[in-house]
């Protein structure tokens, strides 16, 4: 069972406004360390230099968009196993398949409040104590 205040937290999103409710969010869940990327480029700079036990990232971003960045991070032997979770206002059938076969553990569907936000994360790290 992972401890929320040991946890280690990336969330990438062209929008300050979503990075800041996410950090909420973490915050509200006992999650201290969280850093923030605007956007795929950054987040693979801020990825070598500091091992994360989960990236939350925003699906639809200029330039590297959140399933270009996870296929970066896969084919990285080093980081390629962290947990990945979208973050999206995409619901469709389709898009959730789409993000399935890239290989994200879990997506989320903004706007998301906070028993999504832990549901979603212990689903991938497990119950958080």
């Amino acid at each position: 069972m992972p401890v929320a205040k040991s946890l280690s937290v990336l969330v990438v999103d062209d929008h300050a406004s979503i990075r800041g409710l996410t950090r909420h969010g973490l915050s509200q869940l006992g999650v201290v360390d969280v850093s923030e990327a605007v956007d795929g480029s950054e987040a693979l700079g801020a990825l070598s230099q500091k091992r994360f036990d989960l990236i939350i990232a925003d699906w639809t971003m200029d330039g590297m968009d959140g399933l270009d960045l996870l296929a970066r991070i896969r084919a990285n032997p080093v980081v390629g196993r962290t947990p990945f979770i979208l973050l999206t206002a995409r619901n469709d059938a389709d898009s959730v398949r789409t993000a399935i076969a890239a290989g994200v553990n879990n997506y989320i569907v903004k706007p998301f409040d906070v028993p999504t936000l832990r549901s979603k994360i212990e689903a991938v790290l497990g119950p958080l104590g």
